[in-house]
């Protein structure tokens, strides 16, 4: 499993960034096709969802992040359910490539946040100050083990000095 270490690496957050630049594209292009409040309502959801992921990956503790993921899917949802009501307009039908292509970016980042926050529920780590007993029962023998003299691999050392940071 890849560790990233700022959200901009993340899959999901560009494919959320791009997201937003197909909306706005289609804004740009479409000028007064759409109302007002529909075009601040569709800007707002689409840039919604590359931001509530960025939150929530620079949180701490994990329910944070959870809760920042679910608000980018519910936006991502909004931005579908948006491009599926605008679609139905005849007058509009010169967009529909456009649309589709959002329907589908926006139903991308939905499915890829799911599994995301799927990945992390199902994880024996639960947020930075709750490992559970088995992860502290690792991390208690393997620090057993590198006092009695036996040569640790550099990842192991690694995750046991962070455990051990954890505990204190």
């Amino acid at each position: 499993m890849s560790k990233y270490t700022r959200f901009e690496d993340l899959p999901v957050w560009q494919e959320a960034a791009q997201l937003y630049c197909s909306v706005l594209d289609l804004l740009e292009e479409s000028n007064d096709s759409f109302s007002i409040g529909f075009r601040n309502q569709l800007d707002r959801a689409s840039l919604s969802v590359s931001n509530n992921i960025a939150e929530g990956f620079e949180r701490m503790p994990t329910a944070e992040l959870l809760t920042f993921l679910e608000f980018a899917r519910g936006s991502a949802g909004e931005v579908r359910s948006m491009m599926a009501v605008i679609r139905r307009r005849n007058r509009l039908s010169r967009y529909t490539d456009q649309m589709g292509l959002i329907r589908g970016q926006a139903e991308s980042c939905s499915k890829q946040i799911g599994a995301w926050m799927m990945a992390i529920e199902r994880s024996p780590i639960k947020g930075k100050r709750h490992l559970t007993s088995q992860i502290h029962q690792q991390g208690n023998q393997e620090t057993e083990n590198s006092r009695n003299g036996v040569r640790l691999r550099p990842d192991t050392q690694r995750r046991l000095t962070k455990i051990a940071g954890q505990q204190e």
